[in-house]
């Protein structure tokens, strides 16, 4: 098979992706979807709250995917559901994209330019190192959200949470209106990895204690989960002897964060930011390898799906303007050196982490997330030694993210800067200096 751009994974990222390439220009668009339906993660977040800034109303999970859906449908952008990609390759100037299903068994797709979208998976026990036995009644809050909303199954009755991310404080809230007694989220760090509205809206709507810094030390039963033991952790992390806690239940829910699905992308050589576990991509969301480009929570973990949507549409626009200069060319134009993005004083990681600033459009959106809670603090953003912004923020949290516009304004009749900073900074440091 030929085509000009294969869109790896059918969820939100990939759907807004096609439809932007399409509406870019770009015809031969073709969506691989592993799962048996369009839609991805979203088909069982049954809660709303999606699409407030893409749409401007309040909806739920399978209401956002399906607005996308619909349009692909109504384009008639191809698609294959289960089809499980298992390469990528680049050779002689195009992308091999190696995959399979039950139909056509193991085929190739070339293709001008790819994609990612394949999105993220979450933390599993393995990755926790909790002592204890491995009975049952210990799930992923995803998977116990796949088998409440989708199956109709419960997982248990007396339900522990550990860790606060989003799925986990969105399915305290989901079991206790299935009947369910959550008896508290346990969080490890000192602060929530969840938006502040999901602790109101599903923990203290429904007196749910959330204790940070907290985190589960032992877990009881050898058949099934029996209690589990919950212990105060200091500021290494480390369990404090004495401050034990025994919390009877049958379920133990993990909610300890997301993993961008990269075994492809380290497959094909493509660098990994070793902060976001994503690939390293420029202002176009393109990677080293020429015509290879990522969007969504392969990318990065987002906080809200407007913004992989917002993402995606970036990156299928890129990726159409990358596949017409291949065919008017013959090949990529060569590109000038990019300046590396540089983050300090609390602030974790960027995308893009570089800019071709000769590419720059006119309005770049770089998204960033901090490596802790701060208060009164200032997002600066400089072009080597020139301050280009500096924003006043009353709080900043790992848990929702942060983002700068830079313009091409900023840097017309400047001198190639060696890098561009965002830097966290504490106003009240400078007045004392």
């Amino acid at each position: 098979m030929k085509t000009d751009i294969v869109i790896i994974g059918g969820g939100p990222a990939g759907l807004a992706a096609a439809l932007s390439a399409r509406e870019n220009g770009i015809e031969d668009v073709l969506i691989l979807e592993r799962d048996i339906r369009l839609g991805g993660i979203l088909n069982q977040c049954i809660h709303n709250g999606f699409g407030l800034h893409t749409f401007k109303e309040e909806l739920t999970g399978p209401e956002y995917a399906n607005r996308y859906i619909e349009r692909v449908v109504e384009q008639k952008i191809p698609y294959l559901l289960e089809t499980m990609v298992v390469d990528i390759r680049r050779e002689n100037d195009q992308n091999i994209v190696t995959a399979m299903n039950r139909h056509d068994g193991l085929f190739e797709v070339e293709a001008k330019a790819v994609i990612l979208a394949m999105g993220c998976r979450e933390r599993p026990r393995g990755a926790l190192n909790i002592p204890g036995y491995r009975p049952a009644g210990i799930f992923t809050a995803g998977t116990a959200q796949y088998f409440v909303n989708l199956e109709g199954r419960m997982p248990g009755k007396e339900i522990v949470i550990l860790g606060s991310g989003d799925i986990g404080l969105i399915m305290a809230r989901r079991l206790t209106l299935e009947g369910a007694k959550v008896k508290c989220v346990a969080e490890l760090m000192p602060y929530s990895g969840g938006l502040k509205r999901n602790i109101v809206q599903c923990l203290n709507d429904y007196g749910i204690p959330l204790l940070l810094s907290h985190t589960v030390v032992d877990i009881k039963g050898k058949e099934r989960v029996e209690a589990v033991v919950i212990a105060e952790v200091d500021e290494h992390s480390k369990p404090i002897p004495g401050t034990e806690v025994e919390y009877k239940c049958d379920t133990l829910l993990l909610s300890c964060g997301l993993i961008p699905e990269n075994e492809l992308t380290r497959g094909m050589g493509v660098p990994i930011h070793p902060v976001t576990g994503g690939p390293v991509v420029d202002e176009s969301l393109c990677s080293d390898t020429p015509g290879v480009f990522a969007c969504g929570n392969v990318l990065h973990v987002h906080d809200l799906v407007d913004y992989v949507s917002e993402e995606a549409v970036t990156a299928g626009r890129n990726a159409a303007a990358y596949v017409q200069s291949v065919k008017e060319n013959g090949a990529a134009p060569e590109e000038e050196p990019a300046v590396p993005v540089v983050t300090k004083g609390g602030v974790r990681y960027s995308v893009p982490a570089k800019i071709h600033l000769n590419r720059m459009t006119d309005r770049l959106t770089v998204r960033f997330r901090v490596n802790n809670v701060y208060q009164n603090r200032e997002i600066a953003v400089y072009a080597g030694d020139r301050e280009l912004m500096r924003l006043k923020k009353r709080v900043v949290a790992p848990g929702e993210m942060e983002q700068v516009i830079l313009t091409k304004k900023m840097f017309a009749d400047q001198p190639r800067p060696e890098e561009i900073v965002i830097a966290l900074e504490n106003p009240a440091e400078k007045e004392g200096r």
